[in-house]
């Protein structure tokens, strides 16, 4: 179970810290270019793109550097909660665009950010 849930919050962790990193760095017009999957821009300000970034980047971080350094670990499942919601609100935005076929990305990213954040907290914690 133990590796289970590294694998799975390396995996998010790669994924969000690419994906934060581009939306910091890439102006709103060439993710909203990029397809279907990037129009969400549409909905958000410049600025809001970059933030939505910048909790991406930092919740990269919090899945993996606290229990590697073992300086606070109780951050793991903190961060994994924090994307449970940000995809949630992802989740809601597709939905209220009409963007079904993407939903069900969405919840594959909830599931196992919860995965992450229910073995952390409970049978894997790193504070037992």
């Amino acid at each position: 179970m133990n590796l289970a849930l590294w694998i799975v919050a390396g995996l998010l962790a790669a994924a969000y810290l690419l994906g934060g990193a581009l939306k910091m760095v890439a102006p709103k017009e060439r993710i909203a270019a990029a397809g279907r999957s990037g129009r969400w821009v549409e909905d958000f300000s410049a600025g809001g793109v970059k933030a939505i970034g910048a909790v991406e980047v930092l919740a990269a971080v919090g899945l993996v550097l606290p229990a590697v350094l073992g300086i606070a670990p109780v951050f793991v499942p903190l961060a994994a909660l924090g994307l449970v919601l940000l995809m949630i609100g992802a989740a809601a935005v597709r939905i209220r665009r009409q963007e079904y076929g993407l939903v069900a990305v969405d919840v594959v990213y909830v599931l196992l950010a919860a995965f992450v954040a229910w073995g952390r907290f409970g049978p894997e914690s790193f504070l037992s």
